[in-house]
């Protein structure tokens, strides 16, 4: 019997989205989702990109969305999508992100110490498919298999996770709207149009090259004018430095840095270990969090936090320094010097206010991850094995770059 629960959402990218499925709904409503409406998409690109305010639940439902539209072209090309499987891929997508943790990718390294918030959303999903919900009880357990790749129907998770999966189509479009980069437009529509399955495995038509060539190309140059622009680099590496600060000053017991909240609990008791997080500990912490803290830290007896979070708060970031050969020691020695000059802090805290690293990206990794093409002859080739194609060998070299961050007495004003 057909559900008479229908809803409409007005999203500002794909316009309606329509939700008309009672575990949909469930899942939606459940406080563990609800968390994303308060863990920010891009972090801190907000800081270069004023518009960047969007949030992992807006994410979400549009790839949600976009699963529902490829979903149904597969369905019109004959592909054979079960109720229960379109129900249960159409869960996985909306649930795929539900493991990040507070400003997403920015700070998963240091408050989860090396756990991947796909690790996370899987233990989230089984949580739920276990609860004494009893609409999400057992409900979820094919989602889980498509999710972690298990289910038969690998063409199912390659729209969850692959080169061309919708999570990717969403978030390119999405955060190219919200950052008003247009260099993030992506033809999303005639790719999923573009889509089928051969082999049980997800293809592209071949009239469909030069809309996957362009997504790439969008996706690339996104990454290096968005998502490593050097001040995002600069306030995401700041906000790191705080919470690695902050952990160190809760180690040594220092009591002023403690919040009252549960975000103490990732200061110092979290011990890294998947299997032993508290996971309603985990599902109350999102961004308001972390701002509490900074604005009280702002005022800590220790002069590198205070002198971090005052910074952070009012967009005095570290300098970024950022080129495409690796940082010299003569160089960061004298950036280091120029930070001991400015600041009165002992030399084993000087890392936290000069730093270098690196970053990279590859436009196309053809060796792990392949897009095939579906060419009208009916053979199967690789994307980057087409005559004339844009993604060849030269392209899919990494590219990276190296940088220094470092504070000055100056107020930096990055742009």
């Amino acid at each position: 019997m057909a559900s008479t629960l229908r809803k409409i959402i007005n999203d500002p990218v794909h316009g309606f989205i329509t939700i008309n499925d009672p575990l949909i709904f469930e899942i939606i409503k459940h406080p563990f989702y609800q968390r994303l409406r308060r863990i920010q998409q891009m972090a801190m690109a907000q800081l270069v990109y004023p518009g960047a305010v969007h949030t992992r639940l807006h994410h979400s439902l549009g790839a949600y969305h976009l699963m529902t539209i490829a979903i149904a072209e597969l369905r019109d090309k004959g592909i054979e999508i079960t109720v229960e499987e379109a129900q249960a891929a159409k869960a996985a997508i909306l649930l795929h992100d539900i493991g990040h943790g507070p400003y997403s990718h920015a700070l998963e390294k240091v408050l989860l110490k090396g756990v991947h918030h796909e690790s996370m959303s899987l233990l989230i999903m089984n949580s739920l498919n276990e609860s004494d919900n009893p609409i999400l009880k057992g409900s979820l357990s094919l989602a889980i298999q498509i999710f972690t790749n298990q289910y038969h129907k690998k063409f199912l998770h390659q729209l969850i996770s692959g080169q061309l999966d919708v999570d990717r189509l969403d978030y390119l479009s999405r955060d190219s709207f919200f950052t008003g980069v247009s260099e993030g437009v992506v033809g999303y529509e005639r790719i999923l149009k573009m889509l089928t399955v051969h082999n049980n495995e997800l293809v592209v038509e071949e009239k469909g090259i030069n809309s996957v060539e362009k997504f790439l190309v969008s996706r690339s140059l996104m990454y290096w004018q968005v998502y490593r622009h050097k001040t995002v680099v600069a306030s995401e590496n700041m906000l790191v430095k705080i919470i690695e600060r902050a952990q160190y000053l809760f180690q040594y017991q220092n009591k002023e840095v403690a919040t009252g909240g549960v975000l103490d609990y990732f200061l110092g008791k979290f011990d890294g270990q998947l299997a032993s997080i508290d996971l309603k500990a985990f599902c109350d912490l999102d961004d308001t969090d972390i701002l509490f803290a900074i604005k009280q830290w702002q005022h800590h007896a220790d002069k590198v936090l205070s002198i971090l979070c005052t910074r952070f708060l009012n967009r005095q970031i570290f300098k970024c320094f950022m080129q495409s050969n690796p940082i010299e020691a003569a160089q960061f020695a004298l950036s280091s010097e120029q930070v001991k000059a400015s600041f009165d802090i002992p030399e084993s805290d000087l890392s936290y206010l000069c730093f270098k690293g690196e970053t990279s990206n590859t436009m196309y990794r053809a060796n792990e991850e392949t897009i095939k093409i579906l060419l009208k002859s009916g053979e199967i080739a690789n994307i980057s094995e087409i005559q004339n194609a844009l993604i060849n060998q030269s392209l899919s070299a990494p590219v990276k770059k190296f940088y220094i961050c470092s504070l000055n007495d100056s107020s930096p004003k990055n742009h």
